[in-house]
């Protein structure tokens, strides 16, 4: 299976009671598709997963798989932790809905590179459904060469991957230019654009929760050749970027789609905290900027 195209990583929307509210969430993930994503994202770190119950997740799970169940698009599922043991079990045990599986590089514990391979064969060959590995290094705390990147890219049911490098350095064009059988998703919403002309196939951004009709148009216009109208969206959508993670995602988020009435509350569970003012009008401002077009 090949993944092009934008990909929603769906935040989870709470009632005043602090409960999911399913029907908003629903809403979203209609709205996110009606406007051209290719397909969710369910349960990835966008959805605050560490902080749901596992009824919460279940309860997520299912209005996203019904959602692109009903509308015929794939759906990505979060899954997995620094445990390859408890990470291959969940793996084998993934909803059988999912078109395939984000799971990120294993964090804090900060295996060798050698190490993170043998992670991600045991996880692919566990898992019913492919593999999107999610490299996030300045999460993760283990950085990977383009050598790295390549063989875990050439493991049988590895898909793709979600690139979250934090920059474009040597390493992240080396591993572009190499990986030439594996989709590479961008997963850093400020470097979408150059990331897209260097060969991403597609992206899961955040961002698209408040502005997907032009993340998806900024896809599509790379992926035709249709480079300066790319470049012109992409630039305008870099102060959309740094205005929605100027505090820690999705927090701005929440905020601004509350204030668009698209979501009841802008409400996230601890540790996170709710998005101050300031953050927030800023990023209305950025949003009003981009024009007419934004979903919110």
């Amino acid at each position: 299976m090949t993944f092009t195209g934008l990909y929603v990583p769906l935040i989870t929307p709470f009632t005043a009671a602090d409960e999911v509210d399913a029907d908003a969430l629903a809403g979203l993930a209609y709205e996110a598709l009606d406007a051209g994503a290719a397909g969710l994202v369910a349960l990835g770190t966008t959805g605050e997963p560490a902080t749901l119950t596992l009824a919460e997740r279940q309860q997520v799970l299912d209005v996203c798989a019904g959602v692109c169940r009903e509308r015929g698009v794939p759906l990505i599922v979060g899954a997995g932790s620094y445990s390859t043991a408890d990470s291959a079990r969940e793996l084998a045990a993934v909803d059988p809905r999912a078109a395939a599986v984000l799971s990120v590089v294993p964090y804090y514990l900060r295996p060798s590179e050698e190490g993170v391979v043998a992670h991600f064969r045991q996880l692919a060959a566990a898992s019913p459904v492919p593999l999107v590995v999610y490299h996030i290094p300045y999460r993760t705390g283990r950085a990977l060469s383009a050598e790295t990147l390549c063989r875990i890219a050439e493991l049988p049911n590895v898909a793709g991957f979600k690139l979250a490098a934090g920059g474009i350095d040597e390493t992240v064009i080396a591993f572009l230019s190499r990986a030439t059988g594996t989709d590479i998703l961008v997963g850093d919403d400020l470097y979408t654009a150059p990331l897209l002309a260097l060969g991403a196939a597609g992206a899961i951004l955040a961002c698209a929760n408040v502005a997907p009709a032009e993340y998806a148009e900024l896809i599509a216009a790379w992926r035709t050749g249709a480079v300066e109208h790319a470049r012109a969206l992409g630039n305008r959508l870099v102060p959309v970027a740094q205005a929605l993670f100027a505090e820690p995602n999705p927090v701005v988020l929440k905020a601004v789609l509350a204030a668009r009435g698209r979501i009841a509350t802008p409400a996230v569970r601890l540790p996170l905290l709710p998005a101050s003012e300031n953050a927030t009008a800023a990023a209305l401002s950025a949003l009003d900027a981009l024009g007419p077009a934004v979903l919110v």
